[in-house]
Formats: structure tokens, C-alpha cells, sequence
């Protein structure tokens, strides 16, 4: 197909995806601060839950985060049975694992307790164990019938936002490449942004999972899908990251700066979830799926390089960004004020420790990454399509030489 039918083919598909979207989607209660954790353990038993599946991975087991919150709901009277089955970027399989333990243990509602790969799974754990079906059954957009299982979320990272978003990512068990499922029900009932559980997480874990939350809210701001509400959670994430993560990551003990990027985390799920991403998650999921590069690290250090490839399609959304996050001054030109951005973006990673290339990326796997990093890319509602050239040059600069 021609290049120019190919588009219009695309821009089509996308407006039938963002009528979709236009819908107001639930949000859920939100418990914030040190502490809300318990909160939601007592709110999970006042919901009438008595037997509950709480997914999560064995390295946070195993550093007791859970204990406490076990504890909490044992006291208010609820059975948790434990699936600390998932890995990063949970695959269909893992999946499957824990629709099989909750129905094992007939637990009637879900707890995810980690980052996004625990909440991703955790939400098609519970569709599928609601629609007696596989996870593979779930892919696509509404896809089941029954609504999920009760479900509830704390995150133990500050960057996914999925405790406020209606998607959940998994990945094939073979290729590793990864695909959506979307329902509205998988937005958690309620979530605790509890800082407390966020203390011990490493500086790097800190600075890749911030700068995941940042690409969730430009991009949300700088697409065609955002609405009024959107762009009202989007850029206040933007400026929460610009002004706190850079202390997070320098003093994990920092219970504000680490509250504050946990709202930002959560604040641009809100955004993405109607507005969705752009290119660089086109390109960071790919990365991901072919060499195992970790979410929030992929997109920090793709986010510059895409901004740059948009600042003269996308000036005067990136200049409202830039004056709302305290970059500049609205005295200053829309285009000044993008570069603005861009710089800032730049700076930021340089200064939480984000390199600007990566080994991973093979020369002779460069054509094949820009063709499934634009194929993904259209489906997204972008300022513009990129050409084949200007991403096949994104990923050669990104390429440790």
C-alpha cells in the first residue's frame, strides 16, 4: 500500500479507536500517603472480600514488603493466598499460573502488590479468572464477556501509572513480543500510593521508573486524543517529575519527593488511559521484547530523540509543557520553549544517571526494530507519522558505537 493510503488507512483506525476512548473511564479510589496501604487492606475487607489473591513477584516477598500488609488483612478478617509467580514483562504463562492458584483457592478478588508487571498480570488474572478463559483469550479490546474480579492495586514503584489505567501488557511465551489487553474493568476498584513501601528502591529503579511516568504524561499531552481532563493530569505529572525525582533518586528516604513521584506515576496512568503514547513507546517496546531492555529505561532514553523528531510538529503542546513545569517563561517563543523542553528532558537523564546509548541494539537488527517500532508507531495517536529514515537513524544513535 502507498505511503499516502497508508496514513489515511491508519489516521481511519485511530478515530475509531479514540471514539472508543472518549468514554469517562472510572477511576479508583485512591488511598495517599505513608500508610494507605493498611488503609486499603481495611477498605478491601469493608468491599465484603474474604478470600483474595494477592499478586506479586518473590524478590519483594522475600524482602518482607508484603508482611505488613498481609498482616493488615488478616486483622480485618481476610484470606490472602499469595502468587509471587511473575517476572518482568509477565508472559501469558505466568499469567495462566495465577489464574490457576485463584481458582485453586476460589479467592473472589485480586490484589496486585509491585510495579507494573505485578499490576499488568494481576489485571489479567483477574479477567481471565472471571471469564474462565487463558490469558491469550483476553488480548485485544474488550474481548471477554464477564467483567474482571474485584481488583485492587499498590504499586511499589513510582513510574507505570497501570493503578489507574484501563490496559495491561503482557508478552507471548516464545517471541516475547508484547500485546495489550483493554477493558474497562481492569481499572483497579481502589489503590494505596503508599511512599513508605518506596524507601529501599534503588537510585536506578528510581530514575528509570520517573522518567517512565514523564514520557506517560508528554506524550499523553502531546498526541491528538487528549482532552481537557487528560491534559490537566498530564502536566501536572510533568511538573511533579521535573521537581521532584531528581531527589528521589538522590535520597531514597525522601517520603515527600517520593509521595510526589508516586502522584506522577499515577496522574499520567490517568492520562495515557484515554489519550494513550506515542513513538517512544513504539520504540522502547521493542527494545524490550527483542533484548530484554526494561520498560522505564527504554523509553527515558528514547523520550529526547522522539522530542527532538517532534519539537516543530508538536511546538506549541511541548511549550506549555515547558511553562506549566517552570522551564520557561510564557514571555518566551512557543519554539524556544520547546527546545526548552527537549534540553530539560536531556538534562534530567544526565542528571539521574539515564545513559544516552546502549550495546544492546545489533547493527543487522536495526531494519527489522524500524519496521515494528512504525508499525506499532501508527496505531498511536501521534502529531505525525515518522518516515522510515528518521527512525531507522533514532535507533542507530541510540547504539553504543
Amino acid at each position: 500500500m502507498p505511503a499516502f493510503y497508508k496514513r489515511w488507512f491508519y489516521r481511519g483506525k485511530l478515530a475509531l479507536v479514540g471514539k472508543m476512548l472518549s468514554k469517562p473511564q472510572p477511576k479508583p479510589i485512591t488511598f495517599v500517603g505513608p500508610g494507605s496501604s493498611g488503609q486499603l487492606s481495611q477498605a478491601i475487607a469493608q468491599f465484603g472480600v474474604r478470600k483474595l489473591l494477592v499478586v506479586t513477584d518473590k524478590p519483594l516477598r522475600e524482602l518482607g514488603l508484603l508482611d505488613a500488609t498481609l498482616a493488615a488483612l488478616a486483622g480485618q478478617g481476610v484470606t490472602a493466598e499469595v502468587y509471587d509467580g511473575v517476572l518482568p514483562d509477565p508472559t501469558e504463562q505466568v499469567v495462566n499460573d495465577g489464574v490457576a492458584k485463584l481458582r485453586q483457592h476460589g479467592c473472589e478478588a485480586v490484589l496486585a502488590f509491585g510495579g507494573g508487571s505485578s499490576i499488568d498480570c494481576a489485571k489479567v488474572v483477574a479477567l481471565a479468572g472471571a471469564n474462565q478463559c487463558a490469558a491469550q483469550d483476553c488480548i485485544g479490546a474488550n474481548k471477554c464477556k464477564l467483567p474482571a474480579l474485584p481488583l485492587f492495586a499498590i504499586p511499589t514503584t513510582a513510574g507505570t501509572g497501570s493503578e489507574g489505567t484501563c490496559i495491561a501488557v503482557i508478552s507471548d511465551n516464545d517471541s516475547h513480543e508484547k500485546s495489550g489487553v483493554i477493558d474497562a474493568t481492569l481499572i483497579p476498584r481502589a489503590a494505596a500510593l503508599d511512599p513508605e513501601l518506596m524507601r529501599g528502591l534503588p537510585a536506578h529503579i528510581t530514575a528509570a521508573t520517573g522518567m517512565d511516568a514523564l514520557t506517560h504524561a508528554i506524550e499523553s499531552y502531546i498526541g491528538t486524543f487528549g482532552n481537557e481532563e487528560t491534559d490537566f493530569y498530564a502536566l501536572a505529572a510533568c511538573r511533579l517529575v521535573f521537581e521532584y525525582l531528581p531527589r528521589a533518586c538522590s535520597d531514597g528516604a525522601d517520603l515527600e519527593a517520593r509521595e510526589a513521584m508516586s502522584l506522577a506515576s499515577y496522574y499520567g496512568g490517568l492520562a495515557i488511559t484515554q489519550a494513550l503514547v506515542g513513538y517512544v513507546h513504539a520504540v522502547s517496546h521493542n527494545l524490550g521484547a527483542r533484548y530484554g531492555v526494561p520498560h522505564g529505561l527504554g523509553n527515558a532514553m528514547v523520550l529526547p530523540h522522539v522530542l527532538e523528531l517532534l519539537k516543530a510538529d508538536a511546538t506549541e503542546r511541548m511549550a506549555e509543557i515547558a511553562v506549566h513545569a517552570g522551564l520557561g517563561s510564557s514571555g518566551e517563543t512557543a519554539s524556544a520553549l520547546a527546545q526548552k523542553l527537549v534540553d530539560a528532558v536531556w538534562q534530567l537523564n544526565r542528571d539521574i544517571g539515564i545513559p544516552e546509548t546502549t550495546d544492546v541494539i545489533k547493527a543487522e537488527d536495526v531494519e527489522e526494530l524500524t519496521d515494528v517500532a512504525l508499525a506499532e508507531g501508527s496505531g498511536y495517536p501521534t502529531p505525525r507519522f515518522f518516515e522510515r529514515d528518521e527512525c531507522r537513524a533514532l535507533l542507530e544513535r541510540l547504539r553504543t558505537a
